[in-house]
């Protein structure tokens, strides 16, 4: 441990005694490593602050020791976003112990959550009020408040209700200076210059570290159903999602998943099987839900949309889940494909986006050119086509070495994957933040005058580097493009 961690480890256990801080190595083996297994970090110290005071103390004792902060709430970052970095400079601040629902409201449809409140948490209290909070993700019993909102958190629902954004009303948060700001108030309107609120959600703790949020509600699903659909070609999967949209409001996600990953899930997932026919080239899983007794019952409305489909030639297989239990296993499968992946050995995930008409060509066309630029690799493309978020996994040729295919060979199917996006008008960070897996894409595909600004804000905010370091954006000059 250096000096300066030293002290602060001893100023924070003199003020609020031992439960504080820890700094056992096996106590912190596992807040060291990211979700993937990509990122390893090391640290001397783990703090745990169990309010906003303390939080602020931590934040004050540390910049004026000089010791860089990595905030971490459920530690399920896909890009080592809250990964301390290797050479053990900085302490984890882990907000798992804030973790009250300080208001929960249905009248206002509103929530106030503390940043350790884990989403299923979340979702269970508002279900009780006859609301729910209409994110989902895989990770959601583990992922955190504070997370979801300094990384924009996206999830299957952002069809209908948009990423963790469009449904934060209000952020509280401590600055690196010690300063807290309180924008918890859910205003409609409020016309005070910067939205520090919004400047703060998808910053990444690398502004300020979030400590609660007042979260949207909506009412809760009296009803839902989820169809499975086989057809032959993204594209056709578009003209069906339009058609959707025309006919209602109720659809809420709309992902689309090619053979290979179906088939993978069924190999490697046990208790899952084929809702249709295997051998379709790709799958659309569509949830519609109700949140009104008196409004047309989803699965008659999927029955009916599955039915026009057919007909019209825009799907060739299909089948409505007739229960719960069969809409949770159409759902098994959908979140199953990260996992299932793994197990087929070493890939380089890619969490990127382009315009939704640009989605089934892209799907298509870049996976086709990365596999012929890359003999032996093997692209596979799914994800939310309501929103043109593709998951694009790039898996390594059989018998590849792990870690030689890692170091040698895996950045430069990532360069060639983000130049094809950028070159479509996409980004190449969709739900899952930047972190410090794409910092060195994003300085070297700019565009320059947003990483200005991003490195502008940063100086501002964290003259000292003191927040999350090494995450987003460094403060040196971005390099020159080739």
């Amino acid at each position: 441990m250096r000096p300066n961690q030293h002290e602060l480890v001893e100023s924070l256990r003199a003020r609020f005694g031992a439960r504080m801080v820890e700094t056992d190595p096996e106590a912190l083996a596992p807040w060291l490593t990211d979700w993937r297994n990509r990122f390893h970090g090391a640290a001397p110290a783990l703090l745990s602050p169990e309010s906003l005071e303390e939080v602020q103390a931590v934040v004050a004792l540390a910049g004026a020791a000089g010791v860089p902060l990595v905030p971490q709430g459920g530690n399920t970052s896909m890009v080592g976003g809250a990964t301390p970095p290797a050479d053990g400079s900085a302490v984890i601040l882990s907000l798992r112990r804030m973790k009250r629902i300080r208001a929960l409201s249905a009248e206002s449809s509103l929530a106030v959550a503390e940043a350790g409140v884990i989403l299923a948490a979340l979702q269970d209290a508002a279900q009780e009020i006859g609301r729910r909070f209409p994110l989902d993700l895989g990770s959601r019993g583990s992922a955190t408040v504070g997370g979801l909102v300094s990384t924009n958190a996206g999830g299957t629902q952002v069809l209908r209700f948009g990423t963790m954004r469009g449904l934060v009303a209000g952020v509280e948060a401590v600055l690196p200076d010690g300063s807290v700001h309180d924008g918890l108030s859910a205003l409609k309107k409020d016309n005070r210059g910067y939205d520090l609120n919004q400047l703060l959600i998808g910053a990444e703790g690398t502004l300020g570290i979030v400590t609660a949020a007042t979260l949207r509600l909506v009412p809760s699903v009296v009803s839902r159903a989820v169809a499975w659909v086989g057809l032959d070609s993204p594209e056709q999967a578009l003209r069906l999602l339009r058609h959707a949209e025309r006919r209602t409001e109720a659809v809420e996600s709309f992902e689309i998943i090619p053979a290979e990953a179906l088939a993978s899930v069924l190999a490697h997932i046990p208790g899952t099987r084929a809702p249709v026919d295997a051998g379709r080239r790709w799958h659309v899983l569509i949830e519609a839900v109700s949140s009104d007794p008196g409004e047309r019952a989803p699965d008659d409305l999927l029955a009916a949309l599955l039915g026009e489909a057919l007909e019209a030639g825009l799907a060739q297989d299909g089948v409505v889940s007739a229960s719960e239990a069969q809409a949770e296993a159409f759902w098994r499968i959908r979140h199953g494909i990260s996992e299932s992946e793994r197990a087929r050995g070493p890939a380089v995930q890619h969490d990127i986006s382009v315009p939704v008409d640009a989605m089934p060509g892209f799907m298509t066309g870049a996976g086709a050119e990365i596999e012929a630029r890359f003999p032996g690799t093997r692209a596979v493309a799914y994800g939310h086509l309501g929103d043109g978020n593709v998951h694009f996994h790039v898996r390594a040729p059989a018998g590849a070495d792990r870690s030689r295919w890692y170091a040698d060979e895996a950045p430069g199917i990532t360069r060639a994957v983000h130049d094809l996006v950028v070159a479509a008008g996409g980004s190449i960070s969709a739900e899952h933040g930047v972190g410090q897996m794409k910092r060195d894409e994003l300085a070297r595909l700019g565009p320059a005058s947003r990483l200005a600004a991003l490195r502008a804000i940063k100086r501002a905010l964290d003259p000292a580097g003191i927040l999350n370091p090494g995450k987003l954006v460094t403060l040196a000059p971005a390099p020159d493009r080739p």
